[in-house]
């Protein structure tokens, strides 16, 4: 059998045990084992309103502590120029295309060259297109290698197939980084809003005081972006924040 054949079936078989899988982790770890076959060494998995960068929603984040910390207080969150290129491209592309790409922002290029210092050579975007400007996304990163036209091909079904998965295990406070930078009480104050209990109701049921319940509600409105609560609770369902 052709190494074609065998990385294909490897793949094949990943799909197959992340559909039966009954955890995030089981599915983490099968999805993480094909990256590490492919020279891939690290990923990010979530997704984004294209027009409310704060709804932007990580389902997973399996970078390097130094990254990882880099991302958030540097703000190259508000200015990833793999999440602006999601505006121009629905297909799976690589960090090389995004490179060669002469319509990339000043702050794009900085970025894709702040990567480059900490050692990350190439990656692969892939979109996952939820209808208007909600985009799921995975995001993988290579220091040992480019990533291949093959593997640009063959990963993106593992890919959509890992994402729709673990997007419906993980809500709320399984997330690893607080959606639009929600506190914990006002991450669960949004299921009991999806309930239509009102400010008294989940007063009660978290133990607090109505006014208090009145202010996480709005204060999770208005890091959403929201204008009214059944909008904040359609963003919150959209992104898998939480379920019905």
């Amino acid at each position: 059998m052709s190494d074609v054949d065998v990385e294909s079936m490897e793949i094949l078989t990943a799909i197959s045990g992340i559909l039966s899988a009954a955890t995030p982790d089981a599915c983490t770890k099968l999805f993480r084992g094909i990256l590490d076959r492919c020279g891939i060494d690290t990923f990010a998995a979530g997704e984004i309103d294209l027009h409310h960068r704060a709804r932007c929603v990580f389902h997973i984040i399996d970078w390097p502590d130094d990254w990882r910390r880099y991302y958030f207080a540097s703000g190259l969150v508000n200015r990833d120029p793999f999440l602006s290129a999601l505006e121009r491209y629905t297909r799976p592309f690589t960090w090389a295309e995004l490179r060669a790409d002469r319509t990339l922002p000043r702050l794009g290029t900085e970025a894709l060259d702040k990567a480059a210092e900490a050692g990350w050579i190439d990656g692969l975007i892939v979109p996952i297109p939820r209808g208007g400007q909600r985009v799921g996304l995975i995001s993988m990163v290579a220091r040992r290698s480019m990533i291949t036209e093959r593997q640009k091909l063959l990963l993106p079904p593992l890919c959509i197939c890992f994402h729709v998965r673990l997007r419906g295990m993980i809500a709320g406070h399984d997330l690893p980084v607080a959606p639009a930078g929600l506190t914990a009480r006002e991450l669960d104050c949004l299921p009991l809003v999806s309930k239509g209990f009102s400010d008294r109701e989940i007063a009660a049921e978290l133990n607090i005081s109505v006014s208090t319940a009145h202010e996480h509600v709005e204060n999770a409105r208005k890091r959403f972006e929201a204008g009214t609560r059944s909008e904040l609770v359609a963003a919150a369902v959209s992104l898998g924040v939480i379920h019905f």
